[in-house]
């Protein structure tokens, strides 16, 4: 079974933070540049919810979900 991962563009990033407010066990912000940072590529089912909702509204577009879910015909 495929689960679904994440993934970050750290120079697409503009440190808003709405990924590390929205679901802060999966993203936190490098403490130098604000940047995003990734903590769980693969997040446990308890936090997907808020994993997909921090992707959708990073105001940069720098986070990307991966469903395989979605990918299948």
């Amino acid at each position: 079974m495929r689960t679904t991962r994440l993934s970050v563009d750290r120079e697409r990033c503009i440190g808003a933070g709405m990924c590390a407010m929205t679901a802060p066990e999966v993203f936190d912000q490098d403490p130098d540049d604000g940047r995003v940072l990734l903590l769980h590529a693969e997040p446990p089912t308890a936090h997907r919810a808020a994993a997909q909702m921090a992707a959708g509204v990073c105001p940069s577009g720098a986070i990307t979900l991966h469903d395989p879910e979605s990918s299948r015909s």
